[in-house]
């Protein structure tokens, strides 16, 4: 099937490293895997970061130009016509402004996997955002919901329970488990390449280092591990940005000599990371669920973290790791330090963790809700149809 594929958050050929890049790339694959067409609608943003509201109504404006432009080019057959239009990641700050102009002129069925709306922002500087974010998801044959409290969040603002499906975030976790199978060859290698003691627990934070929630959650971090009474530790941090210059030292004062800094890593360089650490730790402060997190676990690492977000629908407390209070370093303290103590509850726990990726988070597992998902969109529509005949 030919599905046009619309990122108004962050296209997946975006330059710059998300969760919400990855997740686009995934969707992707997954599509053409299930033999399917993807096609994506082009670069467009929709997203404001800062509640401008001048700038959102000439975002909106500018949306509705190009659905236009899109209309005209498979009008005059210059783009083939897609058979459903999937759009990904639509909410108050990114909504959707080419989607529903484009099904409703082409009669398509219309797909939003992780849409997400609250009430709460039906006024205040994204109130045209969230307007048009209820509007897309009201018009949507069927909403994918990646946690529990987007779901909540949806029926809170009208959208019909039947409407809506969880679907869970997920990856391919094939390279993590083939790279927790050589754990002792990574953790070898890296010890030698970065001068590390193998005999101590290594901690491991992956993320980007931007002037918002991920610098809160450094800094948080920074006062979680600044906090823990055990000497003997070893914290590494993949990734980069420009908020480093203000991190780093902060790390630095926390950590001292005990700190890594890996800089930002190719994809392909996470699965080895993850599988020769022990323990991941990160506060996950605004965190929508949290792709590292995901991978830590199907790598074989326990996770503590922030309960914050949709956090917990990727770790289970207390079976896969401990979630804390949001924004509590010295929870965050606690619980890591607890495993620190108890290494055979760290193994205890990472096993799980694989466990559970593998049979709520993996891709194939993730194939076969989204092909449902297309099936139930294709039905619903047609049902559309019926009834407005």
């Amino acid at each position: 099937m030919r599905i046009a594929f619309h990122a108004p958050l962050k296209p997946a050929d975006h330059p710059v490293p998300s969760g919400d890049r990855a997740m686009a790339r995934a969707l992707l694959a997954l599509l053409r895997e299930a033999g399917h067409d993807p096609v994506p609608t082009g670069r467009f943003r929709s997203y404001d970061r800062t509640g401008d509201r001048a700038r959102q109504a000439r975002i909106e404006r500018l949306g509705v130009r190009l659905a236009d432009r899109l209309l005209r080019r498979i009008a005059a057959g210059l783009l083939p016509r897609p058979e459903l239009w999937l759009t990904y990641h639509l909410y108050h700050k990114a909504p959707d402004h080419l989607g529903p102009r484009v099904v409703d002129r082409l009669d398509l069925p219309y797909l939003v996997v992780e849409g997400s709306a609250s009430r709460r922002q039906a006024s205040g500087p994204w109130a045209a955002g969230h307007a048009a974010s209820l509007a897309a998801l009201q018009r949507a044959d069927l909403v994918l919901a990646m946690t529990e409290r987007d779901r909540r969040g949806l029926l809170e603002t009208g959208i019909a329970a039947e409407a809506i499906r969880l679907f869970p975030p997920f990856l391919d976790a094939a390279p993590f488990r083939a790279a927790a199978a050589g754990r002792a060859r990574h953790r070898a290698s890296l010890a030698e390449r970065l001068g590390l003691d193998p005999t101590v627990p290594w901690l491991l934070a992956v993320a980007m280092m931007r002037e918002d929630v991920k610098r809160r959650s450094y800094e948080l971090l920074a006062e979680a591990l600044a906090g823990l009474s055990q000497p003997a530790w070893t914290l590494l941090v993949a990734g980069d940005g420009p908020a480093r210059p203000v991190i780093e030292p902060i790390l630095r004062a926390a950590c001292g000599e005990r700190l890594r800094l890996l800089g930002e890593l190719p994809a392909e360089a996470l699965p080895e990371l993850y599988a020769a650490c022990d323990l991941f730790v990160w506060p996950a402060v605004g965190e929508a669920y949290g792709i590292a997190l995901l991978e830590a676990q199907a790598a074989g690492l326990p996770v503590v973290a922030g309960k914050e977000g949709g956090v917990a629908a990727v770790v289970a407390d207390g079976i896969t790791g401990f979630l804390v209070p949001a924004r509590d370093p010295e929870a965050l303290a606690r619980a890591a330090a607890r495993l620190l103590e108890q290494p055979e509850l760290r193994l205890r726990l990472g096993r799980a963790a694989v466990e559970r990726v593998l049979g709520e988070h993996d891709r194939p597992v993730a194939s076969a809700r989204l092909e449902a998902a297309i099936a139930t969109a294709r039905e619903r529509h047609a049902a559309r149809k019926r009834r407005a005949a």
